[in-house]
């Protein structure tokens, strides 16, 4: 049987039975649409977290009090020692390459001002931050390098706390309350936005100094330390451990790359993205029934058809693989179909709901166009089986 007519054959077959077969490669269609729209969020996501997450680069190493440490997440604070004090801040800027070190306390409180109030929350860092974190300042300066022990009452307002409190007044100079303590506005940052669902707007920054006795802390919640870009962040942590264990006399802290992070997240992303790609699948397992049932009944149909070519010289192989051809043919046109609604959906739904990140990744689509074939391939060979074991004579006596 020559590929022109083992083509024709298989095609003839798909359009004798229109209906069916539309129905049939609509299971696969459903299926491989599933897989394609469930990736695309999957995926979206993926890349939007791991964007916000990098936003404050790659080159920061965390720092938290504990010897506690899952896979490179620390949970420290829970298993704390020994603190960790400014002192430890200021010391481990000897480290080789290190540009800047940002002790951080964080909390929420009470804000007033202008005659306003607010509750936000409140950073107790120093002067590094906003290189350390790509922040900007709008208007003034950031806090100034004072003694860290005893730094003066100086306040920076994020943009969401400006325009509460100073909706059409210039906020500099102006004195300002943070749980009761007086602070002067000296500053206030660009927007930000929101990073990983934390609003990093809607804030004021004050001397961590000040931070430790206003949430009535003995240390810091963290230290961040930021290396210079492309330095061997292997020897910045060995320095790092060192000047702590030199300072401590033990190993009681966890320090944490932003790559062991990112490793670590992209990690649980992965496996989310995979999750939703075997739910989809599952629907594509329900189409290779749908072939299966359709196959089998055809040849039931055509038992005198096989008859024949059987009687013309056609091979068990050659029926074998006519009947595989078909299911393949239907497999194949439903994929395809379902990568069209998959991919359109997809982009559809990105434009009605713009805050959804939406990402095809097309290894996803390759994969899923080839399963549904392997689907047909397999949902087909039983029937196929079947059909090459027919007798001749018996298949054209039932004709």
């Amino acid at each position: 049987m020559h590929i022109r007519d083992f083509t024709h054959l298989s095609i003839s077959a798909f359009l004798a039975y229109r209906l069916r077969s539309l129905l049939t490669a609509l299971g696969i269609a459903v299926g491989v649409a599933s897989v394609v729209l469930l990736t695309s969020i999957g995926e979206g996501i993926h890349q939007f977290v791991l964007a916000e997450f990098s936003q404050f680069g790659t080159n920061i190493i965390g720092i938290n009090p504990g010897r506690a440490t899952t896979h490179g997440v620390s949970v420290g604070m829970f298993g704390s020692v020994q603190p960790l004090t400014l002192e430890d801040s200021e010391a481990l800027r000897r480290v080789p390459y290190v540009v800047a070190v940002v002790p951080a306390v964080q909390g929420n409180a009470e804000v007033e001002a202008n005659g306003r109030s607010r509750r936000t929350t409140v950073y107790g860092v120093n002067e590094d931050f906003p290189e350390g974190f790509h922040l900007q300042v709008a208007a003034g300066r950031f806090l100034p390098a004072d003694d860290p022990d005893s730094p003066r009452a100086f306040a920076v307002l994020g943009s969401t706390v400006r325009e509460a409190l100073f909706p059409r007044t210039n906020p500099l100079g102006r004195v300002m309350r943070v749980s009761g303590e007086r602070y002067r506005i000296i500053g206030s940052m660009a927007s930000k936005g929101q990073i990983l669902g934390v609003d990093m707007d809607d804030s004021v920054f004050i001397p961590a100094g000040r931070s430790l006795a206003l949430f009535n802390r003995d240390g810091l919640m963290e230290v961040d330390v930021i290396y210079r870009e492309g330095a061997p962040v292997d020897e910045v942590v060995a320095g790092i451990k060192r000047i702590l264990m030199s300072r401590h006399g033990r190993d009681d802290f966890t320090v944490t790359t932003q790559q062991q992070m990112m490793d670590v997240l992209g990690s649980v992303l992965d496996i989310l993205t995979f999750a939703v790609a075997a739910l989809g699948g599952v629907s594509l397992l329900v189409g290779s029934v749908g072939i299966f049932t359709i196959m089998t009944i055809a040849v039931t149909e055509r038992t005198g058809e096989i008859g024949v070519f059987r009687a013309l010289g056609a091979t068990r192989q050659q029926i074998l693989g006519l009947f595989l051809g078909e299911a393949m043919v239907l497999a194949a046109m439903g994929g395809l179909a379902g990568l069209v609604i998959g991919v359109g959906g997809a982009q559809l739904l990105h434009l009605f709901v713009p805050a959804l990140p939406v990402h095809t990744p097309w290894i996803y689509v390759l994969l899923a166009e080839l399963l549904a074939i392997g689907i047909g391939l397999m949902a087909g060979v039983l029937p196929a089986l079947r059909a090459a074991r027919f007798d001749p004579i018996e298949a054209l006596r039932e004709e």
